[in-house]
């Protein structure tokens, strides 16, 4: 049984290279909550703690998908 979290595979895939496959479609997730938060004032003076809530957010739209894909 593998213990690898479940990341969406990469955000950006190509066929350019096997070995570089970019970011993943959960750090791309993160990357746009974070925006968001920022955005809407929703961050902490805690950089920890916003960064935290972003992949919290990543993690629960990558969740969904998972969901609605299994439909």
């Amino acid at each position: 049984m593998s213990t690898k979290k479940k990341d969406g595979g990469p955000a950006f895939p190509t066929q350019s290279s096997p070995y570089f496959t970019g970011m993943t479609l959960r750090d791309w997730f993160a990357g746009r909550a974070l925006a968001a938060l920022i955005a809407s004032g929703d961050s902490s003076d805690d950089l920890d703690e916003t960064a935290y809530n972003a992949y919290r957010q990543a993690d629960a739209m990558l969740a969904e998908r998972n969901r609605r894909n299994d439909e």
